[in-house]
């Protein structure tokens, strides 16, 4: 079996894999990282959300050979207990999940919707979550969520309503 080596939350993971292994797969199973879920197996759900490279892929989509020498972060690698990533701290705030079952992979759409500045409104941050199932929450505290964190990264750039003339 040929060996993948990917880098993983920042740690080099080098496993042998069959060439048919999934990146979920690899995430999961050789890397023993739980947060990645798996909910469809066929792209539909979004709960297997990681970056590759910084950014949002389906790791059911994705070969673990095709990730070979690339950097993946997955929930885990996002914050932690004790220092929660804006964007978890803000799912928090807006009770932006029930079940949670979704949440990993909504947080990391989320992160890049932020990442690429597409949480200008509701209707653009629900467009850019289309993927992404949640089958409890009706969305809106997840939309809430995003849009409260793009709000307080605006405000620690110093561009607020009041600031840019937009009030």
């Amino acid at each position: 079996m040929p060996k993948v080596t990917i880098i993983v939350n920042g740690i080099v993971q080098t496993h042998e894999v069959e060439g048919r292994t999934l990146l979920v797969q690899f995430l999961r199973e050789h890397c023993g990282l739980k947060g990645t879920h798996v909910g469809c197996d066929t792209s539909q759900c979004g709960c297997c959300t990681v970056h590759l490279d910084g950014r949002s892929i389906k790791s059911c989509t994705c070969l673990a050979s095709m990730a070979d020498g690339h950097e993946v972060r997955t929930i885990e690698g996002v914050g932690s207990v004790e220092a929660l990533h804006p964007l978890q701290r803000a799912f928090n705030e807006q009770h932006a999940l029930q079940c949670g079952y979704c949440t990993p992979g909504m947080v990391m759409q989320g992160i890049d919707i932020l990442r690429r500045e597409r949480a200008t409104d509701d209707a653009t941050i629900r467009h850019e979550l289309e993927g992404n199932l949640c089958r409890c929450t009706g969305y809106q505290n997840i939309v809430d969520a995003i849009a409260s964190c793009a709000g307080r990264r605006a405000q620690a750039q110093g561009h607020t309503p009041e600031s840019s003339g937009e009030a």
